[in-house]
């Protein structure tokens, strides 16, 4: 307000100087009518300290709120920018990890199924061995049970036969010689 009560107060002077320097006055063939120029002085500055209390300011603190929300808005935008890479760098890390277990679980699933398998097959071959040599086992014991059997059958037909042929009936002494002596051809 000083400055404005000041300037008011130092421009009728002036004025003055600058319409005594020439003939006629400069001003004055222009028009210049002076209650009308310091009435819009006047207007201009009172519209001018309205303006500037009550719309410049508000609209400043307006702009001003605006770049700082730009501002964050750019700062928040960097920020999420960056965790987003960051974020992109642990996928990267857990998508490895993750294939490097896979791997790891697949080979020893492999190496699980081939001890596996080569264990059922050991055991399967010896479950073989063991059926053949029970088998042998069984078939030697069948053939000496044969054997047996054959030798009593053939022994006692010997005895019938050369009971017929001689006619004479043999007792247990008799039988158990030509038996033996059979026995012993047959082993033979």
């Amino acid at each position: 307000m000083d400055f404005v009560t000041s300037l008011i107060g130092e421009m009728p002077p002036l004025l003055a100087a600058a319409s005594g320097a020439s003939e006629g006055g400069i001003l004055e063939k222009f028009g210049v009518n002076w209650a009308k120029f310091l009435a819009q002085v006047l207007l201009f500055l009172i519209v001018y300290i309205i303006l500037s209390k009550f719309a410049f300011k508000p609209i400043l603190a307006i702009l001003e709120e605006r770049r700082k929300r730009i501002a964050e808005s750019e700062e928040n935008l960097k920020r999420i920018a960056a965790e987003l890479e960051e974020a992109d760098l642990k996928k990267g890390e857990i998508i490895s990890e993750a294939n490097t277990r896979a791997e790891r679980l697949v080979t020893e699933a492999r190496e699980s199924a081939d001890a596996l398998s080569d264990k059922k097959r050991e055991e399967a071959t010896n479950e073989a061995a063991q059926i053949i040599s029970k088998a042998r086992e069984a078939g030697e014991l069948e053939k000496s049970q044969a054997m047996a059997e054959l030798k009593r059958d053939f022994g006692r037909l010997v005895v019938d036969t050369t009971g017929k042929v001689t006619g004479k009936v043999l007792n247990d002494e008799d039988q158990e010689k030509i038996n033996s002596e059979i026995s012993a051809q047959i082993s033979v």
